[in-house]
This record gives structure tokens, C-alpha cells and sequence, in this order.
């Protein structure tokens, strides 16, 4: 943490005395822990998943829905024991898995958690993808699930909306690095993810154009067999109002048809697809220390 690396931002700055760009110290920071009904069929199951919320996060989309954390406002410091300790209580509570949610900042503290005692459930990286291959081998042998977002194939709009133009290349060097350490997913009898990459795209108002050329990018490298795919349609306009008009409406039907019958077009068979009436607020839990 003296001279942080984890994460393409590279902010090269000691985290022991001050904040990175992700808004992080050196202490492993979690707003909520707890069983989590909102994630994909094969994740949430007839237990919930075990879902970790952690602090800070080094992208800040302007339409995050879970801005409440992701500015790293707050949230509770813990130490790596107690991440373990936290593990313990999410499995005992019926867990189906232990889900670790915008855990990149906190890469190594995570692998030294996993490392000492790893859970007897399948563990799930449930990230935006803005990571290193370098940082994401350290969890080789961990992590049995990734579920990492890939926003945008279009650098001018990663820029415009995460400051982060460099993130098409990045988050796919990363997704490639998933899919290396896992292979194609497997079930188990129940349906249930048991090891594999679920990607998640969350289609935006006014930017149909970049969901196409997703679906285009993952297409070209991978089939509905290697990786599953989740079109997500949940977009919830914030309520102060953004400087960009498209972001403060929902989806329109047409957005949304669009890009299902193009994801259809495209072979994809085997995921998911969110109903336009999924953007519900209902989907972000209150982060209020609850489990930490």
C-alpha cells in the first residue's frame, strides 16, 4: 500500500497516509455484509448470496447506484481477521456462496483473507473490471466466480462517464484473465454457478450504440458455452439530476428491445436478460453497517 499499483489508475500513492483515487486507505473498509436475493438466478439461489459491500471504488461512474459507498463516504474499517470471521457468519447464515462487491482496491488484503481459510462455498469477484492482470493472479485458486462488469467499448464514452478512457482494453485484458484462471462455467445439479464468468452490461439511456458493440466485443472472443452474459436494463436515474440529460431518464422500450433482439441476433442463448420493469431501487440495500 506505500505505493499502490492494483488498479490501471496507478495512483503510486501511500495509502497508509493518504486516500487513492478509489478513496481508500490501507485498511479494509465494508459498508454491509449479508445474505443478497438480487443477483442472477444461478448466483442468488434459494439461499442469497453472500454478499460483501466494500468502501471506495476506482471508477465513480456519475450514474452510480451505489454512490453511498462508492465515494468511500462510508463504512466500517475492519481487519482481515474479521473478513474471515464475516465469511464464517454469511455461511452459516446459508449462504450459497460468498460475493465480494467492488473488492478491486482491496485486491491483496482479499487474497490474504481467502489464502488463510477459504470459505467451503464458491467464492465470487463481483467487480467492474477496471483491473490488472497482474493484481487479479494473486487470486488464482480463490476466486471460483467472476462477475465483473464490461461498461463500455467505446473509449470517448468511458471517459466522459468514469474518467477512465483506457477502460474498453483494460477491463477486457482483465476479463481475459478471468476467464484464463476459471475455464467455462460449470453447475451444479441445482443450477448453480459453481465456478466460471457471468458478464454483466448495464445498458444506459441514450447509448444503445455502445451496448451493440459490447455484445459485438464479447462475441468475437467467446460463445454462450465459455462465458454466461447478463444484459442488465436496471438503470436508475440519481436523484439529483446529472450534467448529462440522456442519464436522467430510464430506459425507453425501444432502448431496451433494441438491444435484447440484437443480443438474440447475436447466438446468445445461454444468460440473462433483465425486464425493462427491473429498474427498481429496490436492487441497492441499505448500507448501513449491517454484518460488519
Amino acid at each position: 500500500m506505500s505505493k499502490c499499483d492494483l488498479c490501471p489508475r496507478q495512483c503510486h500513492v501511500d495509502r497508509t497516509k493518504q486516500y487513492g483515487f478509489c478513496g481508500a486507505g490501507a485498511k479494509l473498509t465494508a459498508a454491509r455484509a449479508g445474505l443478497h436475493f438480487w443477483e442472477e438466478p444461478c448466483i442468488s439461489g434459494p439461499g442469497g448470496s453472500g454478499a460483501v459491500f466494500f468502501s471506495g471504488c476506482n471508477l465513480r461512474c456519475v450514474f452510480c447506484q451505489n454512490r453511498a459507498i462508492s465515494r468511500g463516504g462510508c463504512g466500517k474499517e475492519i481487519t482481515v481477521a474479521r473478513l474471515r470471521e464475516i465469511f464464517d457468519e454469511l455461511v452459516w447464515q446459508g449462504a450459497d456462496n460468498i460475493n465480494l462487491v467492488t473488492p478491486t482496491h482491496f485486491t491483496d488484503l482479499i487474497a490474504e483473507a481467502l489464502a488463510a481459510e477459504k470459505p467451503p462455498v464458491p467464492v465470487i469477484w463481483n467487480s467492474n473490471a477496471y483491473e490488472e492482470p497482474e493484481s487479479l493472479q494473486q487470486l488464482a485458486g480463490l476466486v471460483d466466480i467472476y462477475l465483473p462488469d464490461y461498461k463500455y467499448a467505446d473509449a470517448a464514452l468511458a471517459a466522459r462517464f468514469s474518467h477512465a478512457p483506457d477502460y474498453p482494453q483494460k477491463a477486457w485484458e482483465a476479463i481475459r484473465e478471468m476467464v484464463r484462471q476459471t475455464g467455462p462455467c460449470q453447475f451444479d445439479e441445482d443450477g448453480m454457478l459453481r465456478s466460471g464468468v457471468l458478464i454483466r452490461h448495464l445498458i444506459l439511456p441514450g447509448h444503445v450504440d455502445n451496448t451493440l458493440d459490447v455484445i459485438d466485443r464479447i462475441t468475437e472472443e467467446y460463445d454462450d458455452e465459455a462465458v454466461l452474459f447478463s444484459l442488465m436494463s436496471q438503470y436508475t436515474p440519481p436523484e439529483e439530476p446529472l450534467k448529462f440529460p440522456e442519464l436522467n431518464r430510464r430506459l425507453t422500450k425501444e432502448e431496451y428491445d433494441r438491444a435484447v433482439d440484437y443480443l438474440y441476433l447475436c447466438g446468445w442463448e445461454n444468460g440473462y436478460v433483465q425486464e425493462l420493469s427491473s429498474a427498481q431501487s429496490e436492487y441497492t440495500p441499505d448500507f448501513d453497517g449491517t454484518g460488519v
